[in-house]
């Protein structure tokens, strides 16, 4: 332990050390990577598992294509285990920007004490102040009502939450909500299993897939405008013909029906060769 300490203090020296090159340089538009980005990543206070699908999620190529710069202030929605948390909170911190995230909306009086611990155990892992900076946090939910002040966030980062927004029946009040946020010139980056071009889109997304025509239509009714998109993320062995949504691939690995114990029987191989699943990674930018 007492070594991992050490190893964690000299990472964030050298990110902190990164980010005042950084920093100075921040008005300048660039498609090279970022190196305080580069050391955030490389942390040794990140997760091994989530470290692990780096090869999947690409944060570094990711988080320069969306436009991710110093001192930005940065809101990540349902942000979940907290995958991009881990290296966006530290850069945030390494470069005076701001990371704040949504979480369970204390204000409802409807809310389940499991996520009310939830929220609690996101808070507790992200404590450490030294590594992760100050976390702010804003409630969100199925009653609650914007995600701070207009006008003051300049990067708004959603990693695969649209399904679970058109299964709640809220993505629309999200994305009105994110560009009242943001500021002028600001950025939506969003992350997201992407269905076949052309496919009959279920409104409630049951697979976990959604078209690119789908979310860029809903940005745009909230006044969105697309400003660029990647195959990054790219897989062209997904064909999104599985038994169970996209949650039969990895990470989630489901082997029988949400709610059902894990089926022993079930052939894992072909799903796990697949990977993680096609994703589509687009830019939105709020208009001047």
């Amino acid at each position: 332990m007492h070594t991992l300490k050490h190893a964690a203090a000299a990472a964030l020296i050298a990110l902190s050390t990164l980010a005042a090159v950084t920093v100075a340089h921040a008005g300048k538009a660039s498609t090279k990577p970022d190196p305080t980005l580069e050391t955030a990543v490389a942390g040794s206070w990140r997760t091994p598992a989530n470290v692990e699908r780096d090869a999947w999620r690409k944060p570094v190529e990711a988080l320069t294509f969306w436009g991710l710069k110093p001192g930005m202030t940065v809101l990540e929605l349902s942000p979940g285990g907290g995958w991009w948390t881990e290296i966006l909170a530290p850069y945030a911190r390494a470069t005076k920007g701001r990371y704040i995230a949504t979480a369970a909306d204390l204000n409802n009086p409807e809310l389940s004490q499991g996520a009310r611990d939830a929220r609690a155990d996101f808070e507790k892992r992200f404590a450490d102040q030294a590594i992760y900076g100050q976390i702010e946090l804003v409630n969100f939910g199925a009653k609650s009502k914007g995600l701070g002040p207009d006008g003051s966030v300049d990067f708004v980062l959603n990693g695969r939450n649209i399904h679970n927004w058109m299964g709640g029946g809220i993505l629309d009040r999200v994305m009105a909500e994110s560009f009242a946020v943001l500021k002028p010139g600001g950025i939506l980056a969003i992350e997201e299993h992407r269905n076949a071009p052309g496919a009959e889109q279920d409104p409630k997304a049951g697979t976990g897939y959604v078209t690119e025509a789908y979310v860029i239509a809903a940005a745009e009714r909230a006044g969105f405008k697309l400003d660029a998109r990647s195959d990054l993320y790219a897989n062209p062995k997904d064909d999104r013909d599985h038994p169970f949504g996209v949650w039969t691939l990895p990470p989630t690995k489901r082997s029988a029906p949400q709610g059902q114990p894990a089926d022993p029987k079930f052939d894992r191989a072909p799903y796990d060769a697949i990977g993680e699943s096609d994703r589509m990674a687009l830019r939105f930018v709020k208009p001047r």
